[in-house]
C-alpha cells in the first residue's frame, strides 16, 4: 500500500439522516445514569441559571451528524483489523480564549503533519481526530483546592468555571455550557473549512515538515522525510489530481465528562431511532469515571457513538472484559477503543494481561496508547511536566507489548499543541525548566509542542514499519 492509498476513492457510505430532537422521555432508559453514583460533576443542579442553559442546549443544532459518526466508526473498523491507524491529539483541555483561528490551524496543522509521517511509516491509512471542539472539562483528584488558607472549588476546566483563584471565578457557571457549545460550533467551522478548503493539500503539508527538517536537532530523521518527499513528488510528477490529495476527514472528540451537557446534545437518529452524543464524533471515559456501575458507563453504553475507555494501570483482565460486555455486548467494529495510560514504568508490565485477556476473548477493540496522563511529574521549580524520553518508552513499551502478544497496536493519543510552547522536558531541540516561566501556557497538563509532537510522529513512523 502507498501513501496515496489513503485518499482513494471508497464505497459511500450512510449520509446523515435528519436528527430529532431527544426529550428526557423519547428513549427508554436513557436517563438511568441520573440514578446512578456519578463522579466528577459540578454541583449546579441548583444554579438559577441551569434550567435555563440545559433547554437552550436541548434546542441547538448538533454539532455533529448521526451519518459522519457513522463514518467514523467505519474508519475505526479498519483501525480494529489493522488496516488504518489511528492519531488523537489537541488540548489538554481547551480555553475560550484558544478558539482564534490562529491556534487552531496550528494545532491541525501539526495534527495533519504527524498524520503524514506516520502514514508513510505504516504504509496504512491514519484516521485524524482532533482533541477539539469540546474538550473544555476536566477531572480533578479533589473537588477543593486550598491556598493560603482559603479553599475554593477546583478547576475543573472553562466549561464550568473560571481559571482564576478567587470565589467568583471558581463558582461553577452553568452558562458556560452554552459558552462551550458555541466555541466548540466555531471550531469545527473552522476545521471543516481547513480539511475541505485545500489547507489539508498533502504537497502542502509536506512543505510544513520540510521547514522542520531545517533544524539540524532533527537530522537524524532526515532518511525518512526524504522519501517522504520523493513520493509526494513522485505523484505531483504523474499529474496526480484527485480529491483526496485535496482534502481529508478530521474528528473531533472529547472526554464525555459532564454529562449534564452530553445529555443535553444527545439526539434521536430518524433513520435508526438510535441516539447518538452530538457534541462530538467520538468520546472516551476517563480512568476516574469508568467503573461499571456509574452513571457516566451506563448512559454512553447507550448511545451509537464510537466509545473510547482510558484503561490505566490498576485495570485488571476483568474489568476489562467487563467493560466490552457493558459498552459493545453485539461486538461491533469500531464501536470500542481502548486507550491505555500505564507510565512508562509500568506499561510492559500492566498491559500484557489487558492486551491477552482481550485477544483470547475473541473482542477486536481498538487498542491505543495515551504516553502523557502515566508520566506526569512535577519540576524542581514546580511546574507539572513530561520528560519526552518517558512518553517516548511508554509508546516503545505499547508496541513491544503487541508484537510479543500478535495483536495491533492501533493509535496514538496524545496532548500536544502546535504552538511554540515549553512544558515537556526534552525532545532533540531541548526544552529545560528555564523555559518554563516564559513559554508555559497549560492551564492544566503539560503538552507537547509543535517540534516535539512532530519528533515524536518520525519515531513512531519507524516503529510502525516493524509492525505493517
Amino acid at each position: 500500500m502507498t501513501i496515496a492509498d489513503e485518499h482513494r476513492a471508497e464505497t459511500p457510505l450512510p449520509a446523515p439522516g435528519e436528527i430529532l430532537h431527544s426529550g428526557a422521555a423519547e428513549y427508554p432508559g436513557l436517563d438511568q445514569w441520573r440514578s446512578l453514583p456519578l463522579k466528577q460533576q459540578p454541583d449546579w443542579r441548583s444554579h438559577p441559571d441551569f434550567d435555563a442553559a440545559y433547554q437552550e442546549l436541548s434546542s441547538n443544532p448538533p454539532l455533529v451528524f448521526a451519518g459522519e459518526v457513522d463514518k467514523l466508526k467505519a474508519r475505526l473498523a479498519k483501525v480494529a483489523a489493522g488496516e488504518a491507524f489511528l492519531l488523537q491529539g489537541g488540548d489538554c483541555a481547551e480555553t475560550f480564549d484558544g478558539v482564534t483561528a490562529d491556534k487552531i490551524s496550528a494545532r491541525v496543522k501539526t495534527i495533519l503533519q504527524m498524520a503524514v509521517v506516520l502514514t508513510y511509516g505504516a504504509s496504512l491509512p491514519v484516521v485524524k481526530m482532533g482533541r477539539m471542539a469540546g474538550q473544555y472539562a476536566k477531572p480533578r483528584s479533589s473537588d477543593t483546592e486550598t491556598r493560603g488558607g482559603v479553599t475554593l472549588p477546583s478547576f475543573r476546566g472553562e466549561i464550568v468555571n473560571g481559571f482564576d483563584f478567587t470565589e467568583e471565578s471558581r463558582i461553577p457557571d452553568p452558562k458556560r455550557m452554552v459558552t462551550a457549545y458555541h466555541k466548540s460550533a466555531s471550531t469545527l467551522n473552522l476545521v471543516r473549512a481547513f480539511t475541505e478548503g485545500g489547507f489539508a493539500d498533502l504537497r502542502a503539508v509536506q512543505q510544513w515538515n520540510k521547514g522542520f527538517m531545517e533544524n539540524p536537532a532533527h537530522a537524524k530523521y532526515e532518511q525518512i522525510a526524504g522519501e517522504i518527499d520523493r513520493a509526494v513528488r513522485f505523484m505531483d510528477a504523474c499529474g496526480v489530481e484527485f480529491d483526496g490529495l485535496k482534502r481529508t476527514e478530521f474528528y473531533a472528540a472529547h472526554e464525555a465528562l459532564l454529562l449534564d451537557y452530553e445529555r443535553a446534545l444527545t439526539r434521536i437518529d430518524s433513520r435508526t431511532g438510535q441516539p447518538y452524543v452530538t457534541s462530538g464524533h467520538f468520546v472516551w471515559i476517563g480512568e476516574r469515571t469508568r467503573d461499571l456501575d456509574g452513571a457516566h458507563v451506563d448512559y454512553l453504553s447507550r448511545v451509537r457513538n464510537p466509545l473510547g475507555v482510558k484503561l490505566g494501570p490498576t485495570t485488571t483482565p476483568e474489568t476489562a472484559l467487563a467493560l466490552i460486555d457493558k459498552l459493545d455486548p453485539q461486538r461491533e467494529p469500531g464501536r470500542l477503543t481502548f486507550i491505555s495510560r500505564m507510565g512508562a514504568a509500568n506499561v510492559r508490565e500492566k498491559l500484557p494481561p489487558l492486551v491477552e485477556a482481550v485477544r483470547d476473548a475473541g473482542a477486536q477493540v481498538v487498542w491505543v496508547t495515551d504516553p502523557m496522563h502515566g508520566n506526569t511529574i512535577t519540576a524542581k521549580n514546580g511546574y507539572k511536566t513530561r520528560r519526552f524520553d518517558d512518553v517516548m518508552d511508554e509508546v516503545r513499551g505499547f508496541f513491544e507489548v503487541h508484537r510479543a502478544a500478535g495483536t495491533y497496536p492501533g493509535g496514538l493519543h496524545v496532548e500536544m499543541t502546535g504552538d511554540d510552547v515549553a512544558e515537556c522536558l526534552g525532545g532533540s531541540d531541548v526544552i529545560d525548566e528555564s523555559a518554563f516561566d516564559a513559554r508555559y501556557e497549560s492551564l492544566v497538563d503539560p503538552r507537547l509542542n509543535h517540534k516535539q509532537s512532530l519528533e515524536m510522529a518520525f519515531l513512531v513512523a519507524e516503529a510502525l514499519t516493524q509492525v505493517t
